[in-house]
């Protein structure tokens, strides 16, 4: 039974499809399908159900998942140790983010991350959703909220608020904005709201229905350049001197919300994994008086 054979078969299991997990593998489909089948004669079972639209997992490869996660853990375990890594940090590190953290805060601090260590290559994911780190959908997660379930390491990072903004332009074309009762005059931006994918992102309520008009979008850094132009809605305060013109509207209302940094129990102990959390952390809370305003 080979190793490689075993790597072909969690790629898979994570993506549900041949060709996906070809495609992350860098292989052709007709050769991970080969691998697997070949894996499947050594083991005498089948490991998956195949459908036009993917694969399943039976229960046999259901048995084997716990084992082939914990050889492909010992296996990064022995490069990080043994390897060149305790000489240079290097290998690849996935940072999965919500959009406004990972390209305010984290791009331009994994940017000079990367100029100190040439050799360690660094994907920054910032985009509205949850990443699995189960399904090594990324090596790192920030997240709103630490992890109550599964084989995961999670520390807090910072508190962050948001207030409601408007660009100074748009305030004087509504007449101003000084009461809760003013918002009947304005279009709220917030989120699509069937989109959602943290309930503590869903904060438009009460203040979108006393607005005349609603624009949802997705991500916040769309919500911050429609702001530019039109509108108010809820900004992180840390964000808000990005776009040009953009001021605080009723100053009294504002959201306090929390970043977690988790990492897969299985891969806490590479030195790269490591090291870039410690460093995002250590930066984080050397900005902790950005995140929060009083």
């Amino acid at each position: 039974m080979k190793w490689d054979n075993l790597r072909i078969f969690l790629a898979i299991a994570r993506s549900g499809q041949i060709l996906g997990a070809a495609r992350k593998l860098g292989l052709d489909q007709a050769t991970a399908s080969r691998r697997l089948s070949a894996l499947e004669s050594d083991l005498g079972a089948t490991l998956f159900e195949r459908h036009t639209t993917g694969v399943v997992v039976t229960p046999a490869g259901e048995r084997l998942l716990p084992i082939a996660e914990r050889m492909e853990s010992e296996a990064m375990a022995a490069q990080s140790i043994v390897g060149q890594s305790d000489v240079a940090l290097s290998g690849t590190v996935r940072i999965g983010a919500p959009d406004g953290f990972g390209n305010f805060f984290l791009a331009p601090l994994l940017a000079e991350m990367a100029q100190t260590h040439p050799e360690l290559r660094i994907q920054l994911v910032p985009m509205p959703r949850n990443f699995s780190l189960s399904k090594r959908e990324a090596d790192i997660a920030i997240t709103l909220e630490r992890p109550t379930e599964g084989r995961l390491f999670a520390r807090k990072l910072t508190d962050y608020t948001l207030g409601l903004y408007a660009s100074q332009t748009y305030v004087g074309h509504v007449g101003g904005i000084g009461s809760l009762a003013d918002l009947s005059r304005c279009l709220f931006v917030t989120y699509v709201q069937d989109l959602i994918w943290s309930p503590h992102l869903d904060y438009s309520e009460p203040y979108a229905s006393q607005c005349a008009q609603v624009l949802e979008c997705a991500g916040i850094v769309g919500q911050m350049q429609a702001l530019a132009t039109c509108g108010v809605g809820f900004v992180h305060d840390y964000t808000a001197h990005t776009v040009p013109g953009l001021v605080r509207v009723l100053p009294e209302i504002s959201l306090k919300l929390s970043y977690w940094i988790v990492t897969h129990a299985d891969v806490r102990g590479l030195r790269r994994v490591t090291e870039v959390m410690d460093f995002i952390s250590k930066r984080a809370r050397e900005a902790r008086a950005d995140f929060e305003r009083e």
